[in-house]
């Protein structure tokens, strides 16, 4: 390979890019936008789910009730009912995800000391959503029962200190507040740049054989090697900036934490960039049609970054055959490694087979944009 060919062909890239603007705004532009938008839209967070009360009770311990879902995080008293038909029609149009509805014996029956039931409608037609919902609905009418029954059993004047318990002291890692923001970020990383990276470089040599300057490469002595190697370099250089404004956009709008080697991360990203960008220069020597190639890289890379790297949905929960195919989904390599390192700070030693991956990857869709390359005129 020679380096002042390969020189030459990027200098004729890097030209062209700086002079297209819609090349750096989709290069640049159009990854903080999707980072952004993702960023802020994406949450696995429930919270301030719409509530609905019918106290049908209307007492001391029923409004006591009330007021421990209303003062939390979890639940925003929107309406307050007095039959089944208002809870229906706020179920029906959102304004509403959870009603409550307390009997009239619910003081009669925790005065005798009996189990006073409290129906919760939920709405199911989101199911995810619906069961954190009744999750923490449960967790709020423990700590309230709990209450009732530590009165109770003061007023009886029974010793709390002799009646066995048991106290589950949870110590979460890694995430410790549990904010999903910092598992979906490092994954968002990920999607970004491979979307990027593919779109971004399936249509630089489509172009060229559409634009009629393919004959005058072909004509040259430059090898599809340094012809590939050299339209790779403006992007790459494309993606790190990207990377780097991901990785300062996570720190310092997002909050979210890198507590891993950011030396570590910058090569594996690198790695991961190579195979991205490789894979859109098969993909425009393939078609030689610049829209037949984005419509490519849009089916080969946004659906699988999203659907079946772990971005977002967990890959053990897939069917079998699913499971299998993600496999070859490179995207799923490197949200491992991002949140590995992200959130984890683990090294090499643990992250070895995800990096033996994305270089192979790289490597193989090389060598195949290398053979299918031809230097002659079909």
């Amino acid at each position: 390979m020679n380096l002042r060919r390969l020189k030459a062909i990027a200098k004729k890239e890097f030209i062209h890019v700086l002079r297209d603007p819609r090349s750096l705004m989709m290069g640049i532009g159009m990854p903080m936008i999707l980072l952004f938008l993702f960023g802020y839209a994406l949450t696995m967070d429930v919270e301030r789910v719409p509530l609905a009360v019918w106290d049908q009770a209307n007492s001391v311990e029923s409004r006591e009730l009330v007021s421990r879902f209303s003062g939390s995080r979890y639940f925003d008293l929107r309406i307050t009912t007095d039959n089944y038909r208002m809870i229906e029609e706020a179920i029906d149009r959102r304004q509403a995800l959870i009603a409550l509805v307390i009997p009239p014996d619910f003081s009669r029956r925790l005065s005798r000391g009996e189990t006073a039931v409290v129906q919760a409608i939920v709405d199911g037609s989101d199911p995810n959503t619906a069961t954190i919902a009744l999750g923490y609905a449960d967790a709020t009418a423990l700590v309230y029962s709990r209450q009732i029954a530590m009165e109770q059993l003061l007023r009886a004047g029974t010793s709390l200190d002799r009646i066995p318990a048991l106290d589950l002291t949870p110590r979460v890692w890694f995430n410790s507040d549990m904010t999903s923001r910092n598992f979906i970020f490092p994954g968002l990383i990920a999607v970004v740049m491979m979307i990027m990276g593919a779109i971004l470089t399936s249509l630089c040599m489509a172009r060229e054989w559409e634009s009629g300057t393919m004959e005058q490469l072909i004509a040259t002595p430059v090898t599809p090697l340094e012809l590939i190697m050299g339209k790779l370099a403006p992007y790459f250089c494309i993606g790190i900036l990207d990377l780097i404004l991901c990785v300062g956009v996570g720190q310092f709008v997002f909050q979210v934490p890198l507590r891993g080697s950011l030396w570590l991360l910058t090569p594996l990203a690198m790695l991961f960039l190579f195979g991205a960008l490789s894979f859109g220069i098969l993909l425009s020597i393939i078609t030689k049609s610049q829209l037949l190639a984005s419509q490519l890289a849009l089916v080969t890379t946004v659906l699988p970054a999203f659907l079946l790297s772990g971005f977002i949905f967990p890959i053990e929960n897939m069917p079998f055959p699913i499971r299998v195919v993600t496999h070859i989904v490179t995207a799923r390599y490197f949200v491992f490694i991002l949140r590995g390192i992200y959130l984890k700070d683990v090294g090499l030693t643990l992250l070895w087979p995800e990096v033996l991956f994305l270089a192979s990857f790289g490597l193989i869709v090389t060598l195949l944009a290398v053979g299918k390359f031809r230097k002659s005129i079909d």
